[in-house]
């Protein structure tokens, strides 16, 4: 199995943390040049530190904020001018927990802008290069709410299932040029926001954070929280050769909670 990414350049979003962060460090272990993409330098800069302790490859980063869509544009634009990127993963933090209806109209445009805009945007931008070598790999971290709602992620949901029908379409668009679009689905996987979601619900609840812990690890069929890595793992092997022809699809990593195939 050809998992080999020596050569190739990836850009990872929300990549200073979480399943960013640890998708950035298995793509680098790959031996794909890495450039992280956030919104905070100083955490850009202690990330780039350990890639360049992992691998021998050229890592950089880029400053952003998905707020910003224009920013997003202007700086995305000029490092395409640079350099080809083959791999792009699109990571963000998601909408705050809520139910739908009682969400602001700018709950909806601000998540609708921080994920599906700024996909566009990154994808646009960095395309003409996957094309030109015939190698592409777009990457997308959803949710398993695409296939089933989550309850309390009213937004999130909504949002979600948009980005999902966007990747499909362009899935489609731009298989002719080798290049593939893909979205990972993580379950409960122990990262900030999870940690905010379950507290969230604690505090409704009156039960402790490791009550409200434990009733959703009781909802997986494998028994625990997953790491990050086991996520990034996922998103590894959809960026490299051995994927080539797996495209347009969801995959769940979450340790058969989500009901449904």
């Amino acid at each position: 199995m050809n998992l080999d990414l020596k050569g190739k350049r990836a850009v990872v979003c929300g990549s200073t943390q979480g399943i960013g962060k640890a998708s950035a460090i298995e793509l680098a272990l790959l031996g794909a040049s890495v450039t992280l993409l956030s919104r905070n330098e100083e955490k850009l800069k202690q990330v780039l530190q350990e890639l360049q302790q992992l691998s021998q490859a050229s890592h950089n980063y880029i400053v952003a904020d998905f707020a910003d869509t224009a920013d997003v544009k202007k700086k995305a634009e000029a490092f395409a001018a640079s350099q080809t990127i083959h791999i792009l993963v699109n990571n963000t933090g998601g909408p705050p927990a809520g139910q739908a209806i009682d969400a602001d109209i700018d709950a909806f445009v601000k998540a609708f802008s921080a994920h599906l805009l700024c996909n566009q945007i990154l994808t646009q931008a960095f395309v003409s290069g996957m094309k030109k070598d015939r190698y592409g790999r777009i990457i997308n971290i959803i949710s398993t709410s695409v296939k089933i709602p989550i309850r309390g992620l009213g937004v999130s949901n909504t949002i979600r299932g948009a980005v999902a029908n966007w990747s499909k379409t362009i899935a489609t668009e731009l298989a002719p040029f080798g290049i593939t679009v893909n979205n990972v689905l993580p379950g409960a996987s122990m990262t900030g926001r999870l940690e905010a979601i379950i507290k969230g619900k604690a505090e409704k609840t009156g039960k402790t954070f490791e009550e409200a812990k434990q009733e959703m690890i009781s909802e997986i069929p494998a028994g625990r929280i997953s790491e990050a890595s086991e996520v990034a793992a996922a998103v590894a092997f959809l960026a490299s050769p051995a994927a080539s022809y797996i495209t347009g699809i969801n995959v769940p990593v979450d340790g058969g909670r989500t009901g449904s195939l």
